[in-house]
């Protein structure tokens, strides 16, 4: 297994509460099957299922469906199974793998979701290819992805292009605006695409005005990371000019940190 799919395990493994991390989780699970009317009595998919927020809701509210929750993570699912077993849910089924090799029979689902997860993919044209080949005529596929500004994503691509000429392919980048979103489920057929962002966060403040930031470039990324190659003077300089960057953005009500998100569906039309 790819060292980079095993560091995606490792650290979700260790998880091991997750969905007491904050509410943020389960009301963004919430939202994504709000975005999208479900009939019932229908075959669904929940990629990336984790310790199956989404699923177990799906499960719950339609005991006649079918739901199959996927992850690669078996931490993350060995919650999930506890939480089935003690609500007694008998129409959930986990399975652990990685969703780049998974594979299911063409026309099989009526609704594909995928939480807060497809920014992990290395190759998410593939993943849209085989989501619509799962897929059913008429039906739908519906994610939430972080947009642009969120974790300040944005803004860290940006220092490194200017700072170092180094193009950094940050996790969220991919998919990252309601533009790359349209195109790459373009490029895979689907039709009916609707796109909404949700502009979300928080503000921070400290009396002192000092927002310390220890950001060196040594993010998870599924694509080669330039910025694993810097030296450590390199790093430092990379530090101090992301600190800079978050100094010149407090304002009266401290530091905002962005969490604003995209929620995306598009439909199978053709058979």
């Amino acid at each position: 297994m790819p060292n980079y799919k095993q560091q995606v395990i490792d650290s979700f493994d260790r998880r091991t509460n997750y969905d007491s991390e904050g509410i943020g989780h389960d009301i963004e699970a919430k939202e994504l099957l709000d975005y999208l009317e479900i009939a019932p009595e229908k075959n669904i998919l929940d990629l990336a299922t984790g310790t199956g927020l989404l699923a177990i809701k799906i499960a719950q509210m339609f005991p006649n469906s079918s739901v199959i929750g996927v992850d690669i993570s078996p931490g993350m699912l060995a919650q999930a199974k506890a939480k089935i077993t003690n609500l007694g849910i008998e129409n959930l089924q986990l399975i652990q793998a990685d969703l780049e090799s998974v594979e299911f029979l063409s026309k099989q689902f009526d609704y594909i979701f995928c939480c807060s997860a497809i920014m992990f993919i290395k190759d998410i044209p593939k993943l849209l290819n085989s989501c619509y080949s799962w897929l059913k005529p008429n039906g739908y596929f519906t994610f939430s992805t972080s947009y642009k500004t969120a974790y300040n994503a944005e803004l860290k691509v940006k220092i490194c292009q200017e700072k170092l000429n180094i193009d950094f392919p940050h996790i969220n980048r991919t998919l990252w605006t309601a533009e790359k979103c349209q195109f790459f489920l373009e490029q895979a057929n689907f039709e009916d695409i609707q796109i909404k962002l949700k502009r979300e966060g928080k503000y921070i403040y400290r009396e002192d005005g000092q927002y310390i930031v220890n950001w060196d470039g040594q993010e998870l990324t599924p694509h080669y990371n330039p910025l694993f190659d810097l030296s450590p003077s390199q790093k430092e300089f990379l530090r101090q000019e992301y600190q800079k960057a978050i100094d010149n953005s407090i304002g009266d009500r401290g530091l905002w940190l962005d969490r604003s998100k995209l929620f995306v569906k598009a439909r199978k039309l053709n058979n």
